[in-house]
């Protein structure tokens, strides 16, 4: 028992954000206690701005967006499972919400 206590007490250790200096931006880079990234973004001004994308533990695309100033601004798409939701914000408030379905059908050009 005391053996496998110590093995999971050395592998969760804590991933330290990582933040690189881009012209006039800050690339941050943040991970999971696995290692895996759980987002990249950029600060400007100390601010969020520009495309963030978000993963999940296993390195899946969950989410991506922009920011303006700090502020959710455009079209961010959210991933879960099969299934895609579009939400379009203005001036950080949600202005609209599409759900799109993956299906098999596969459309093709003649």
């Amino acid at each position: 028992m005391a053996m496998v206590l110590l093995g999971v007490g050395m592998n969760a250790q804590e991933v330290k954000p990582n933040f690189e200096k881009k012209g006039d931006l800050v690339k941050g880079t943040y991970y999971y206690d696995n290692g895996e990234v759980q987002q990249v973004g950029t600060y400007k001004d100390g601010k969020l701005h520009g495309e963030w994308v978000m993963y999940n533990a296993e390195g899946e695309k969950t989410a991506i967006g922009n920011y303006a100033d700090g502020v959710k601004t455009g079209k961010w798409f959210f991933w879960k499972n099969d299934e895609l939701v579009e939400v379009d914000y203005s001036e950080n408030q949600i202005a609209d919400v599409t759900t799109w379905q993956n299906s098999n059908s596969i459309a093709v050009s003649e």
